[in-house]
């Protein structure tokens, strides 16, 4: 009797032992030590994501670029790790929002789609002699699009659900492309002249400060945050968007070779989020600030992670947040990474001696430019150049090649002004990144 009692205590033990340990191994998995971990996109045919939306923590969308010959609307129903393709369309789709849990919009220059059912199917809105640039949702009948167009364009409203159009706003060769309404009756749209606002739903507008935003957010009726996208400027208002205080990103030195704000997310009036900065190693960077945007630090995602850069950005709740780029990104359950830099320089972040990316000669330069080098071992080498916006403009290398210096002449005829990067990848994997620029 007692040695059948001991057997049973020690079978119980190791149950709940083995309990234990895959409820370990799961969240190890599924929220590795470095806060990130990264989820793919399924096969879009080389398109890019245009906006990422999630209603909860488990539920999200994201609508892309043309991939092909479509965009496409996809859908998770686990938090990002298995995105599922739920509609595709002949053009590049926009924006998305939703309003609740079951319906939301997304819109795609000369058609606005909407689904009643959490994204399972989608229905045209037509959108007579207009297309959208922008688009903001109130509600099922009211919605806003900002068109750039500089005869026909504006800003247009709809409180009907899409049946009748009313032009609230015509600027000429200044019209918005940007537009955002915190509630039915204020709003904000972004011009070439600068920051319009509404206090009236629209039916008129007058000229603010602080100038054109890429992404704007209100957490009440007086403070609210935007960005232009460009250059390390970010800024803060607490009187409605009248005047607007400008606060630094980190500087373009050591670390940070790209130090931009492209999207940002507001968990709370002191915490935001930013995606957009590149490191000088290629690794992709995100920006953090726990005092209400005055200062920004920065997490360097694992090495493991092969992303360029971020360029949206979206959590659900303080601690359920996805960053992405390209066609994939990383997932936090937990409130990101503990260790945020506040400095330039991060100790332990060293290229392999064996592997050497040397700076471009000239630079700037028009229009051709020499880009070499090193190689101590045999390797199977990758040198790409990418543009300011993170997507892939040609490969200059793609082969196995042996140890020695080489150098690659690189024209661009075909390529605008601007700043580009080139990153070398050895066996895959991303050695570094350096920062050229064109002058036209």
């Amino acid at each position: 009797m007692e040695k059948n009692k001991f057997i049973n205590k020690i079978s119980s033990l190791l149950f709940y032992i083995s309990i234990l340990t895959f409820i370990i191994a799961f969240n190890f998995a599924h929220n590795p030590p470095g806060g990130w971990y990264q989820q793919s996109l399924p096969n879009i045919n080389g398109a890019s994501i245009r906006d990422m939306t999630f209603t909860d923590s488990l539920n999200g969308y994201i609508v892309t670029s043309i991939g092909g010959s479509n965009s496409y609307i996809l859908k998770t129903t686990n938090g990002g790790d298995n995105w599922d393709l739920k509609f595709t369309h002949n053009q590049p789709f926009v924006k998305v929002q939703f309003i609740n849990a079951n319906t939301g919009f997304t819109n795609a220059f000369t058609k606005i789609f909407k689904t009643t059912n959490a994204g399972e199917n989608w229905n045209a809105i037509n959108l007579p002699q207009i297309f959208g640039d922008d688009m903001s949702v109130l509600n099922e009948d009211t919605v806003w699009l900002a068109m750039s167009e500089g005869f026909t364009g504006g800003v247009f409203r709809t409180t009907n659900g899409g049946l009748n159009w009313v032009q609230q706003l015509n600027l000429g060769s200044q019209n918005p492309s940007h537009i955002y309404f915190y509630n039915s009756r204020i709003g904000f749209s972004a011009t070439g002249a600068g920051l319009y606002k509404t206090t009236n739903s629209g039916v008129n507008w007058f000229l603010g400060g602080g100038g054109f935003f890429i992404d704007i957010h209100f957490t009440d009726s007086l403070t609210g945050w935007k960005n232009n996208g460009t250059g390390t400027i970010f800024q803060k208002t607490t009187d409605g968007g009248l005047n607007w205080v400008t606060y630094n990103l980190p500087p373009e030195t050591g670390t940070i070779v790209l130090s931009r704000l492209i999207r940002f997310n507001n968990v709370s009036r002191d915490t935001i989020w930013g995606a957009g900065p590149v490191s000088i190693t290629g690794r992709a960077l995100i920006y953090k600030s726990t005092n209400s945007g005055i200062s920004f630090g920065y997490e360097v995602i694992d090495t493991s992670i092969n992303i360029f850069q971020f360029r949206h950005i979206e959590f659900s709740s303080r601690l359920n947040g996805w960053v992405y780029g390209g066609s994939s990104g990383v997932h936090t359950t937990s409130g990101g990474d503990t260790t945020f830099y506040t400095n330039i320089a991060i100790s332990g972040y060293n290229i392999p001696d064996y592997y050497k990316l040397h700076q471009n000669y000239p630079n700037p330069f028009n229009p051709l430019t020499n880009i070499e080098y090193e190689l101590k071992l045999p390797a199977n080498i990758k040198l790409k150049v990418y543009n300011i916006l993170g997507m892939e403009v040609i490969t200059l290398v793609n082969k196995r090649q042996i140890t020695g210096t080489y150098k690659i002449r690189f024209s661009s005829l075909d390529l605008t002004g601007g700043v580009y990067f080139y990153s070398l990848f050895v066996n895959e994997k991303l050695i570094d990144t350096k920062k050229m620029i064109l002058v036209r």
